[in-house]
């Protein structure tokens, strides 16, 4: 199986976040929750890459209306959502699941930070939170919490191809930087 690497390095992007200023401190941001934009940038690529995007709403393989990219907050099914909103509904919603994976597991940073937020953006904060890779990331057994990625590969009770890989490319951003 071949998974697509990262489009940039991780640990280029966490050096980063020490000379990111946010101009509008009081402001929330991805690149602010993310500790760097470049961080924030690889999230959001990411998610672009693996969500895809539709600009009006629909039904995904399990019956959960969606909308943009991945979205499925106050999702009306039908409605055409244009680029800006679709934009702002990534932003915001990556916002809400990297806060959560932040208050769950605060003590990880860099890829296993992109990583988690990809995880939960798709699964949603709750099950982040009571996942095994929550509980192997504040284990301080990383490795074995990148392993973890791989269990959520299912939708509807079925393993989904897509989503195996994308465990794949999740795990190999969570184990970007950390020893053997």
């Amino acid at each position: 199986m071949t998974v697509s690497k990262p489009s940039q390095s991780i640990s280029a992007a966490a050096n980063t976040s020490a000379r990111t200023k946010l101009s509008n401190p009081a402001r929330t941001t991805i690149a602010g929750v993310m500790g760097s934009a470049a961080l924030a940038s690889v999230l959001l690529g990411g998610l672009t890459q693996w969500e895809g995007k539709k600009n009006i709403g629909y039904l995904d393989i399990v019956g959960i209306p969606t909308a943009c990219v991945g979205d499925t907050n106050n999702v009306v099914v039908g409605k055409f959502y244009s680029d800006a909103e679709c934009r702002a509904r990534l932003e915001q919603q990556a916002i809400v699941h990297v806060n959560e994976v932040k208050r769950c597991t605060p003590s990880i940073g860099g890829g296993q930070l992109v990583a988690a937020g990809l995880l939960a953006y798709n699964i949603g904060g709750a099950a982040y939170c009571k996942s095994t890779v929550d509980r192997m990331f504040d284990a301080g057994n990383i490795h074995a919490g990148c392993d973890a990625f791989r269990m959520w590969n299912k939708a509807g009770g079925k393993v989904v191809r897509g989503l195996v890989n994308r465990r794949e490319f999740e795990r190999t951003l969570c184990l970007q930087g950390v020893p053997a």
